[in-house]
């Protein structure tokens, strides 16, 4: 998966007018200039309001700010934000533009109406879980190992700027989830509590064991002398002892002693004020699809029982003579199927990434400049982070991407999933298709730092399936493994309409779960809680992946010998992150052409 942090950050907020949108009438600039000039002006406001996410894309004019939770004041001004840039979109002359420019207002004036509808759900309430979270991502950007830049003597004192300001996020994160307490918008409880042993994690006894002392460690700057080291080592100690621990001890505090008994019993989103709409503006906003609840939910059990067909093919061929449930049992049981020691899992990935490398070029004619590195998750948040993930390079390709790996239980990574899993993370998933869109130079920033769930993970999923042509899956328990990652998705659609549609409980998913798949128990209790707290997220794999591969299907039924797969993976990838409607639209048209 690629972790998505969705934020609700506000810093010296400008108050947005239409002139900061739209030219004066008068003006007799063009069509497309008058495009661009919207919507970079609302990409600006928008690292004003978000700098974290400003830092990840490499911008860094706002290493030096933290942000804050949105709070009823923020809210609105990012309302007039997304009103005033629509009002400014909706008046431009769309004949007037070049093809290409009528695709970026159409997926601008897309983007602010869907944001604007969401407005009526107070996500804002719960400005953290156990997945992300400021409280989280904070220690990620001050270990000095991730987006924050911390080589020079301003880039520390940028990032001593930033954190001072996590005792205000603390308050303002306490007020938003002391107000979801009262309106009965809360976390469920058991999801709550996993937030309590990653909070003990950065909580280190002392100063010098802090995830934040990293730096002082292993990154301060080159160049300066004895006294100079000194000072900035006493300003990171001050930072820690003074600000950091006691904002986190307070946090701590609150969560165990007065938010933890307010969270709700209940698991599904449709237990929510205002729920069920919720949950139906989660499955667009995810899918970019307008498909109910028990649509997705029928196509999961049918897709269940597909993939367990093929599993019981391999069974046989390996030879195996017990059901696939004692099959799964040997499965997650044999020491042949897990590394021992962290380290050998972890060159395992870097193996099977050089092997990759090595053959993309046959189906691809595009690259990414940006390489990507393969590292363990940390340990202050592995316990509950997933499997692996995907975090993206700078657009610059100066900082590469990290396929992060989760060493935390050895049992929980199979080897046999291995060439599955990097295809989905790396390349030529998440890797490419990110790193490639952000590369894009030539359109609008909103388009090439876009997170469409549908596009991006059901390419990453789709990325999977080409391990043949890679050369890899020659094994018959690796193809299992791409079978069991693609079983997970399938269950997800069940699972995940099934919570938040058809009253399931916690204990029923993880059941359903265990029954058709050979995952460990504490992975199926991780992604069961994941969809619990991130409603509609894990229906965008399947239902991309599937869009993309009967695309694919039909241009080699309609070119036949014409048809070259390194041509139709250019035409995937090189709009960036469309709407699964708009890629359909693009792909026909593509085969259209090619066909004369």
């Amino acid at each position: 998966m690629k972790i998505q942090f969705k934020t609700f950050f506000a810093t010296g907020l400008l108050l947005c007018t239409p002139a900061a949108f739209a030219l004066s009438p008068a003006d007799d600039t063009s069509a497309a200039a008058r495009l661009k000039q919207i919507v970079e002006d609302h990409f600006d406001a928008t690292l004003a309001l978000d700098p974290l996410f400003a830092t990840r894309i490499g911008e860094h004019k706002y290493d030096d700010q933290l942000g804050r939770p949105a709070n009823l004041a923020t809210r609105a001004r990012r309302i007039v934000q997304d009103r005033v840039a629509l009002q400014a979109a909706e008046a431009l002359a769309r004949d007037a533009l070049a093809p290409e420019d009528q695709l970026s207002l159409d997926l601008f004036i897309r983007d602010l109406k869907l944001e604007l509808q969401g407005e009526r759900f107070p996500d804002y309430l719960m400005p953290m879980t156990q997945l992300d979270g400021l409280p989280m991502t904070l220690a990620v950007f001050g270990s000095g190992s991730g987006p924050q830049p911390l080589s020079t003597l301003a880039e520390h004192q940028a990032w001593l700027r930033r954190a001072d300001g996590f005792p205000a996020w603390v308050d303002d994160a306490i007020a938003a989830m002391r107000e979801g307490a009262a309106r009965d918008v809360t976390l469920p409880r058991i999801t709550a509590s996993r937030i309590l042993p990653q909070l003990d994690q950065i909580l280190a006894a002392k100063t010098e064991d802090s995830v934040f002392w990293l730096p002082v460690r292993e990154r301060m700057p080159a160049g300066l002398d004895s006294e100079a080291l000194a000072r900035l080592g006493d300003a990171y100690r001050t930072l820690i002892e003074t600000r950091l621990q006691p904002a986190y001890r307070k946090l701590r505090a609150f969560i165990a002693n007065e938010y933890l008994p307010h969270c709700r019993t209940n698991v599904g989103w449709d237990a929510l004020p205002d729920g069920p709409a919720w949950y139906g503006y989660a499955i667009e906003t995810s899918t970019t699809l307008n498909w109910a609840p028990d649509r997705i939910h029928t196509l999961g059990l049918a897709e269940v029982a597909r993939i367990e067909g093929e599993m019981r093919r391999v069974m046989h061929k390996v030879g195996y003579k017990g059901s696939l449930k004692n099959f799964f049992h040997e499965l997650q049981t044999s020491p042949r199927f897990y590394f021992k020691r962290p380290e050998e899992l972890v060159e395992g990935y870097r193996q099977v990434k050089a092997r990759v490398d090595a053959q993309l070029p046959r189906i691809f004619s595009m690259r990414p400049h940006a390489d990507y590195e393969i590292r363990p998750v940390e340990d202050f948040r592995a316990e509950a982070a997933p499997g692996a993930f995907y975090e993206a390079a700078s657009a610059d390709g100066s900082r590469p991407g990290v396929f992060y790996i989760n060493t935390f239980n050895l049992k929980a990574q199979p080897i046999y999933g291995m060439e599955t899993l990097s295809l989905h993370e790396a390349a030529p998933g998440h890797h490419y298709q990110i790193s490639l869109s952000q590369e894009m130079t030539a359109m609008p920033r909103f388009r090439r730092f876009a997170s469409n769930v549908a596009f991006e993970e059901g390419w990453a999923l789709y990325s999977e399936s080409l391990g043949g042509e890679l050369g890899l899956y020659s094994d018959p328990y690796q193809w299992y493994g791409h079978l069991s990652d693609e079983m997970l998705r399938a269950m997800r659609l069940v699972v995940d309409t099934g919570l938040h549609h058809k009253g399931w409980s916690r204990e029923r998913a993880i059941a359903f779960m265990q029954a058709h798949s050979s995952m460990a128990q504490s992975d199926v209790i991780a992604e069961v809680e994941r969809y619990m707290v991130w409603p509609g997220q894990a229906l965008g794999y399947k239902l991309g992946q599937l869009t993309i591969r009967r695309l694919r299907s039909e241009a080699e039924q309609a070119l036949g010998p014409r048809f070259d797969v390194r041509e139709f993976h250019r035409q995937v990838l090189s709009e960036g992150a469309l709407p699964l409607p708009l890629l359909e639209t693009r792909i026909r048209r593509w085969i259209a052409v090619q066909k004369g």
